[in-house]
C-alpha cells in the first residue's frame, strides 16, 4: 500500500491510477483544472447545452436536478435557477434516516425557488437492501446508490424532460480511468461501472427481495431513454468543481445550516449532515481499502492549496478509522442484527494485506503501511 506523493491518497482506492513520479490521477487532473482547462470556453458549452434543452412548454419543467439537500446540490440549483435561468425540478431519493439537520437543509433548498419530488421506496423493501448490500459488498448505502441514480431518471422519463444535470464527475474529483475523468455526461453503464460497488441489481433478488418490488431501483430500458432523448450532464465538467465556494454560497444565499461537530471519521462540519449512517459506509471502506472519508477530504484539500500534504497526514492519522458509534444502536435495530453479527459481517471484509489484530483483538494496520 503506497500513498500519492502530493496528497494522501493510497493506491487501494477503486480505480486510481499513479504515474511514474507517484502522483496519482486525482491530483494530475486538478492540475489540469487549475491550468489546463478554458473554463470560460466551457461555460458557453453550458449554456448552450441549457439552452438546446430549455423547455418551450410551460408546463413542462427544464430540467431534473436531483437533490439531496447538501452544500453541492444546494449550490446547484441555486446556480441554475439565478445565474443561468432555469426553471428545474428536484428531485430526492429519501434516505433511509435522515437527520434532522438534512430535512433543514433540503427545506432550505426548496427555498430557493423550485418544485421539488421525494420519492420515498418501499420502507420494508429498502430495510432489506440495506441489510444486504451491507452483508453482501459491505456497503448498507448500496439502496442509496442505486436510487439516486434511478430514480431521477425514471422521473425524467415520466414527465418527458431529457435534460439531467448532477452535480460533480466523481472520477475527475477522486480519480479514476481516463475514458470517465474527462465526460460530461453519466449513463447506464457509469451507474453499473461505478455507483453500485461491483454489485448488479439482479444479484439482489432472491426469495425475500423479488424483482417486482424492485422498480425503484430499475434503470429504464434503451427504448424510453431513447424516447425521450434523455442527456444527463455533470455540471462539474462545465464549472470549475470546488466544495468550499458551494458550501459560501449555500451559507450566504440560502438558509443553510453546518453541523455544530464534525460526524465521526472527519473533521469538517459541513459534509455528510443528512443521512444518519453514512458513517458505516465509510467505517467498511475503510476495512475494505485502507482509507476513510478523511483521506478523501483532506486530499481534496490538498489539491486546492488549503493543506499542506504534512496536515493531510496528521488528519488522516487522527480521523480515518474512527467507528461511528452515535448511531451505532440505531443502525443495529434497522438492520436487525446483535453487535456479534455486526462485527462478523465487517471482519469478512477486512483486508488482510492493511490490517492485522493486535493483542486485544482489534484491527490495526500494520507497520509498514502507515502514512509516514
Amino acid at each position: 500500500m503506497r500513498y500519492c506523493n502530493r496528497c494522501v491518497t493510497p493506491d487501494t482506492r477503486p480505480h486510481i491510477v499513479f504515474n511514474e513520479e507517484g502522483v496519482c490521477d486525482a491530483c494530475i487532473t486538478s492540475n489540469k483544472k487549475n491550468e489546463g482547462i478554458d473554463w470560460d470556453t466551457r461555460r458557453k458549452k453550458l449554456e448552450e447545452v441549457l439552452d438546446k434543452y430549455r423547455s418551450k412548454e410551460p408546463s413542462r419543467h427544464d430540467c431534473i436536478v436531483p437533490v439531496s439537500g447538501g452544500k453541492d446540490s444546494t449550490y446547484q440549483v441555486y446556480t441554475l435557477r439565478n445565474e443561468f435561468n432555469m426553471n428545474p425540478l428536484a428531485v430526492t431519493f429519501a434516505q433511509c434516516s435522515i437527520t434532522e439537520l438534512g430535512q433543514h437543509n433540503l427545506q432550505s433548498l426548496k427555498d430557493i425557488g423550485v418544485d421539488h419530488i421525494l420519492y420515498t421506496p418501499n420502507p420494508r423493501i429498502y430495510r432489506k437492501l440495506f441489510k444486504e448490500g451491507f452483508v453482501r459488498v459491505g456497503d448498507p448505502c448500496w439502496a442509496c446508490h442505486a436510487g439516486i441514480h434511478t430514480t431521477p431518471i425514471q422521473i425524467a422519463v415520466k414527465f418527458n424532460i431529457p435534460l439531467l444535470v448532477y452535480g460533480e464527475n466523481s472520477q475527475m474529483e477522486y480519480g479514476g480511468p481516463a475514458d470517465s475523468r474527462d465526460i460530461s455526461t453519466t449513463d447506464r453503464r457509469w451507474l453499473e461501472e461505478y455507483g453500485l460497488s461491483g454489485n448488479r441489481l439482479d444479484s439482489m433478488v432472491n426469495g425475500d427481495i423479488p424483482l417486482c418490488e424492485l422498480k425503484p431501483y430499475i434503470y429504464p430500458s434503451d427504448q424510453e431513454i431513447k424516447r425521450v432523448g434523455i442527456t444527463a450532464i455533470a455540471l462539474g465538467y462545465y464549472i470549475k468543481w470546488d466544495a468550499r465556494k458551494h458550501l459560501d454560497i449555500a451559507l450566504t444565499k440560502t438558509n443553510f445550516k453546518q453541523s455544530e461537530e464534525p460526524y465521526e471519521g472527519s473533521w469538517l462540519t459541513y459534509e455528510n449532515l443528512d443521512g444518519k449512517f453514512v458513517g458505516f459506509h465509510d467505517y467498511t471502506m475503510y476495512l475494505k481499502y485502507g482509507f476513510g472519508r478523511a483521506t478523501t477530504q483532506a486530499s481534496i484539500d490538498v489539491r486546492n492549496d488549503r493543506l499542506t500534504r504534512a496536515e493531510a497526514v496528521e488528519i488522516v492519522k487522527k480521523y480515518d478509522g474512527i467507528f461511528p458509534q452515535k448511531y451505532f444502536k440505531e443502525f443495529l435495530d434497522f438492520v436487525e442484527m446483535d453487535e456479534e453479527e455486526f462485527w462478523e459481517v465487517c471482519d469478512s471484509f477486512v483486508n488482510k494485506k492493511i490490517f492485522e489484530r493486535d493483542k486485544d483483538g482489534k484491527w490495526i494496520k500494520k507497520m509498514e503501511f502507515r502514512i509516514s
